[in-house]
C-alpha cells in the first residue's frame, strides 16, 4: 500500500519545569554523642524510602516527596550512632502527559531529578554531624514504583474474600 503523504498527528511534546524544591522537615539525631561514646565504629547503614505525590491547587502543578528516613548502626555493638530523617519536596509544573501515565510519571521521573539535590544534603549533614560523609548509592525509582504496584496487588488480593 503506498504511503499517500499524510502526516501521523504527533501526541505534544510533554513539558516539566521544577518550579521551586526544599527541605520540609529535616531531623539529625547524633546518638554515638548523646552516649559520649567515642572511638572507631564500623557503620552499618540502612535506608527506607517513601514517596508522595499530589495535585495541587494550581492547574498543572504538583507536589512530589522524597521521605527519607537514614538509620546507622555499629555493626560491632548493634547499637545506633545516628537517625536522619528528611523530607524533601519538589515542585513540578507538568503538561502532556496523558492521564493514565501521570502517576508513574510523578513518582519515576520527577524523583528521580530530585535526587542529586537530596544526596548532597545527605552528605553535607552526616559530615556536619560528626560522621564520615554518606554518599547514597543511587536509587532505582522505577523498581520501587513497581514493588509498591505488586505489594498492593497482593494486599488486595488477599483482602478479596475467598469464594
Amino acid at each position: 500500500m503506498a504511503d499517500n503523504g499524510a502526516a501521523q498527528p504527533q501526541a505534544p511534546a510533554v513539558k516539566m519545569n521544577v518550579l521551586n524544591q526544599f527541605i520540609r522537615d529535616m531531623s539529625f539525631e547524633n546518638i554515638l554523642a548523646q552516649k559520649g561514646a567515642s572511638g572507631e565504629v564500623q557503620p552499618d547503614v540502612n535506608v527506607q524510602v517513601n514517596l508522595d505525590a499530589k495535585k495541587r491547587a494550581t492547574e498543572n502543578q504538583y507536589e512530589v516527596a522524597i521521605k527519607l528516613q537514614v538509620t546507622s548502626t555499629n555493626k560491632e555493638g548493634g547499637e545506633n550512632l545516628f537517625l536522619l530523617e528528611v523530607d524533601y519536596v519538589g515542585l513540578f509544573h507538568i503538561e502532556n502527559v496523558p492521564e493514565d501515565q501521570l502517576h508513574p510519571f510523578l513518582l519515576i521521573e520527577c524523583p528521580r531529578l530530585l535526587f542529586p539535590f537530596l544526596r548532597r544534603i545527605v552528605s553535607d549533614v552526616t559530615r556536619d554531624g560528626g560522621f564520615p560523609p554518606l554518599n547514597l548509592e543511587n536509587i532505582d525509582f522505577m523498581a520501587l514504583y513497581r514493588n509498591e504496584l505488586a505489594r498492593r496487588a497482593q494486599s488486595e488480593a488477599a483482602a478479596a474474600p475467598a469464594n
